[in-house]
């Protein structure tokens, strides 16, 4: 009770004080129902019986992962929430922020309407003073809540492109945070642009020197004065850093603002010692942004943000002056978890985004509409480059669709310009138009300016406006633009099968046909998964900064954690991640830490062996090593089984191999014999016993009825080590101030909200939820013939006054700084010189020669079909001796080309070109000369992969042009010709 009074007083004083502006968490003490109730809007509707929850909360949170995506339960659902304000806060403003809402939501507040917001994607306010009331009356706000998938726009009768049954997982209701903000009548505006039409602060750095760590940082606040009169305002800024010390402080000459009047206030200076927000190194300040009257501070604003240089420039990408080649994840943005869905805690966003960082992923591409701002801002402590879409599905629209999707960029962009971390801002995922391109980059410089992000879409390969862009699938290069590839594997895979030697002995690759057709990449085990990670990114890999004049900028992997999205594998959800859907890690995110532990170049050596060492006797089986050593030699017990075969580069091959108990050990030397890295693993011992471990928040567990506990159990042996092939199942027992929530593994329902489920591999997961009352929660495993475990948590007070609390979602949260400051060496070594091709002839169509290198991969150079006309002939700028050919020729996925290069008519290679997911470079023998011959010297051969989807949807894997029936057709899209570094 004494704690309640005392809340109650800092709650009056701080609404009272003139100086200070009010943020309140407004998720908790809501009430929600299923179905459709127009009464109760009314202030005396009785909802006692309506379920009590604390917000974000989606409705349907039970069928998360338990439902194919299009059986998710729409309808109508309303919420209601009784709060009061203290008497103080009459006659000020205030506003209320959702982050979000999906689909739509029409609000009502002490029974007046409000407005109704329904995209179901951006956040949404209103200025909702004038219908409260204060002091001991109740205030009832509601609002009801459309997530149909056939929802349309009321005032156009148009269905939004990104309700889409692929990607989009519907999780409906108030599913995102909700604040309450009290203010002055002279103050800073929120930027939610949707409804209130205001624009927010605005903080951005400029004029940086990385070296010295310095920059100017300018701050600018669009200011209303509802005052009723006209106000001379002072605006002061000061910035704090991580450790709560103001590192600057600067202000502006007053400015006169007349009644009613929204103006722009703005002022810079230098600073010193920055710490630039980096990739894995989320350092953030406080920009604490003032109103003053008379000298007297009216209000105040604090924007946690950033600061970074960034450019896009001759085809690539510089993050503080360093050349950063992007590897991560195209993630979807329901970023979602079993029997939750998106509604998640803050710090648990933390932990599956920063599980991104810790693979060495740099960038996640969010699909395909603007992620909720729990995770832009997440993403921004654990230090992870974000592309940042507005809302699509897969093509460029026309008329009202596509003003919905700038209405979005633009309001999204508003929303979340001070957040460093995001780096692109993605139009569409699929090319736009060039007039379309031209729009949404004019929106960007209207209102994020200065904010150092490339606007751009998929492919926009020709495109003379977009600033970055790339295919899905493929290895684009660029001399200018940055090119990355947008989601380039998409291969699926269970983590309960390790490979073909393994309990529960699911061959690769066995599942069910998907829409009549093998679906063999989808129903991967976690060693093949692995080895096609691998493979795939080799060739972004061979193309890195470095490589010549035209680069790639790499590519994003789809997706990092198991989704209850579009599959097509043998389980209801995708199961692509490099994780499972309780974040549990698979033998593929190893394959990434090894491979992208750098910006370019590997710089940290490093080394795994996939899968496990608990086989049969009679178990020979080929044993896989990742490293970016340049060779590993593997020891069985002690004794040395040689050297692996080294393919793919990261891959190293050890053909088989007969199983021993004991261990396996793995040791990568240089080029010299010099030992970089090593690893190992044990023979697991007999299953003994359970063991549980929390994963909770850094706080402790928060009792206000949304936090979430992770507990993970194991089986384990005498020695405490997991048994790797374990699949006992496991009786879970919760006792306390907690909600069970559950797990997830293969089988019935996929075991959603049961108490009873198996571990996969010796190791699985559950969530519980804190109830709003603190106190003690005990959790017991049990399982048949082994040792209990058991696992008390404390769930600690959250304070919460009149349906307000003053801790907001972000509490106890802090910057992950694991990675340190960016470098400041270069990032890459140049590994050979592109020579300047001046001109070109040709056996037909000499006249189009120009566009097999005019760094255009939508445009090619082709004969007529005859073998007898297949050839080019390209004249550099000045004699060179010519080592390799990089070419990017059309079919490249799925056709071999049998050609003889020359050099000066001295043949220096004969040959068939190998497939690839682009390029394919060919090691000449060098000489020395001026011209360059490539002739085909018999009919191309259609090999390797076929370009389509299992949907039997061709692939692009070149230009649009069906050379099937030219058997005498050379087809070149880009070439490079190479010297050696000197």
């Amino acid at each position: 009770m004494k704690r309640l009074l005392l809340f109650a007083v800092l709650l009056s004083a701080s609404v009272n004080s003139f100086a200070q502006r009010t943020k309140y968490n407004f998720n908790p003490a809501w009430k929600v129902y299923k179905g459709d109730d127009s009464s109760a809007i009314n202030l005396s509707y009785d909802d006692s019986k309506w379920k009590q929850v604390t917000l974000p909360y989606a409705w349907n949170e039970d069928e998360a992962f338990k439902n194919d995506i299009v059986d998710l339960s729409t309808g109508i659902a309303w919420f209601r929430k009784k709060f009061k304000l203290p008497a103080t806060a009459k006659g000020q403003k205030v506003f209320i922020e959702f982050e979000g809402v999906r689909q739509a939501a029409a609000v009502y507040v002490n029974g007046n309407y409000v407005g109704l917001h329904e995209n179901g994607v951006t956040a949404f306010g209103y200025d909702i003073s004038n219908l409260l009331k204060y002091g001991n009356e109740d205030n009832i706000i509601a609002v009801r809540t459309d997530n149909s998938w056939e929802y349309r726009e009321k005032a156009t009768n148009t269905k939004y492109q990104w309700i889409d049954k692929n990607f989009n997982a519907n999780y409906g209701g108030l599913s995102k945070n909700v604040f309450l903000h009290i203010t002055g009548n002279v103050y800073q505006t929120l930027p939610l642009y949707n409804n209130l039409g205001t624009t927010g602060t605005y903080i951005y750095a400029k004029d940086f020197d990385i070296k010295n760590k310095k920059a100017t940082i300018v701050a600018s606040s669009e200011v209303k004065n509802e005052s009723g009169k006209e106000q001379t305002v002072s605006y002061a800024v000061k910035v704090k850093d991580m450790n709560g010390l103001f590192v600057k402080t600067f202000s502006s000459a007053p400015v006169t603002i007349q009644p009613n009047e929204t103006k722009a206030i703005s002022s810079s200076a230098v600073a010193s010692n920055i710490n630039f927000w980096s990739w894995g190194y989320g350092y953030l300040y406080d920009v604490e942004t003032s109103l003053l009257i008379n000298g007297k501070v009216v209000d105040v604003v604090v924007t946690k943000t950033g600061f970074r240089k960034t450019a896009f420039k001759e085809g690539m990408i510089y993050l503080n002056d360093r050349v950063i080649q992007v590897h991560g994840y195209a993630q979807r943005t329901s970023n979602e978890w079993p029997a939750i869905g998106m509604s998640v805690p803050a710090w648990l966003s933390d932990y599956s985004n920063k599980l991104m960082v810790e693979s060495n992923g740099n960038l996640v591409r969010w699909m395909h509409i603007t992620p909720w701002k729990q995770d832009v801002e997440s993403c921004d402590r654990v230090g992870l480059m974000q592309a940042m879409p507005a809302g699509d599905a897969e093509r460029d629209v026309t008329g009202t669709r596509w003003e919905q999707r700038k209405t979005v960029m633009r309001d999204a962009i508003i929303y979340n310009r001070n957040n460093p971390s995001i780096i692109f801002y993605e139009c569409g995922n699929e090319s736009i138009s060039e007039q379309h391109m031209i729009e949404m980059k004019a929106i960007r410089d209207a209102y994020d300016p200065f904010g150092g992000r490339a606007i751009g879409s998929r492919e926009m390969l020709d495109s003379k406006t977009a600033e970055y862009g790339g295919e899905m699938l493929y290895v684009n290069k660029s001399a200018t633009i940055p090119v990355w590839a947008m989601e380039y594997s998409r291969d699926e895979g269970l983590r309960k099968y390790w490979d073909d030697y393994s309990p529960p002995y699911h061959k690769d690759g066995d599942g069910p046909l998907h829409k009549g057709e093998p679906a063999k990449i989808y129903n991967r085990n976690m060693e093949s998964h692995a080895l096609e990670n691998i493979a795939r990114w080799y060739d972004f890999w061979k193309e890195r900064p470095g490589t010549g004049k035209r680069v790639s900028s790499g590519g994003v992997n789809i997706v990092f954690s198991e989704t209850n999205t579009h599959h097509r594998g043998a389980e209801n959800y995708r199961r692509s991640g490099e994780v499972d859907a309780l974040r549990i890690i698979k033998e593929n995110f190893y394959a990434h830490k090894i491979m992208w532990d750098g910006w370019v170049d590997v710089e940290k050596p490093g080394i795994h062996i996939i899968g496990h060492w608990n086989y049969t006797d009679t178990t020979v089986k080929d044993l896989f090593v990742i490293s970016s050593a340049d060779k590993v030699e593997l020891f069985i017990n002690g004794k040395s089984f040689g050297f692996g075969e080294q393919t793919n580069r990261f891959q190293f091959t050890f053909k088989q191999v007969r199983w021993q108990k004991g261990t396996i050990k793995a040791v990568g030397y240089d080029v010299n014999g010099k030992q970089l890295c090593s690893t190992k693993k044990t023979t697991a011992s007999k299953p003994v016993a359970l063991r549980l471990t929390p994963i909770t928040h850094p706080k402790g567990l928060q009792a206000n009825g949304h936090d979430l506990a992770l507990v993970e159990v194991e089986v384990v042996d005498a020695n405490g080590q997991r048994c790797p092939i374990a699949m006992n199942m496991i009786n879970f027992q919760l006792e306390g101030e907690a909600e069970w929530r559950g797990g997830m593994a293969q089988g019935p329902n996929n075991f959603i909200l049961s108490k009873e489920l198996p571990v996969e591999n010796g190791v699985n997961r559950v969530l519980i939820r804190s109830t709003t009352k603190p106190g003690q929660i005990k959790i017991i495993a049990t399982a048949d013939g082994l040792k209990t475990a058991s696992l008390q948590l404390h769930s600690t007070v959250v304070p919460v006054n009149n349906g307000l609390s003053t801790q907001l979602p972000s509490f106890g949260l802090k910057g992950n700084l694991q990675r340190g400051p960016t470098p400041s060496t270069p990032s890459f070594v140049q590994k050979r010189n592109a020579l300047t091709i001046v001109k070109a002839t040709a056996g037909s169509k000499s006249d189009s020669a120009f566009a097999s290198f005019d760094d255009n991969e939508l445009t090619d150079w082709y004969n007529d079909g005859n073998l007898s006309t297949a050839w080019i002939e390209y004249e550099l700028q000045q004699p060179a001796t010519i080592s390799e050919v990089t070419l990017k020729l059309n079919n490249f996925r799925s056709r071999s080309y049998p050609i003889r290069i020359s050099v000066d008519g001295q043949e220096v290679f004969s040959g068939n070109t190998p497939t690839s997911l682009g390029y394919c470079t060919i090691v000449c023998k060098r000489l020395t000369g001026k011209k360059l011959k490539i002739e085909l010297i018999k009919s191309a051969n259609l090999t390797g992969e076929t370009s389509t989807e299992v949907s039997g949807k061709k692939l692009d894997d070149g230009v649009t042009r069906n050379d099937a029936n030219s058997k005498g057709r050379l087809s070149i899209i880009e070439v490079e010709i190479y010297e050696p570094v000197k």
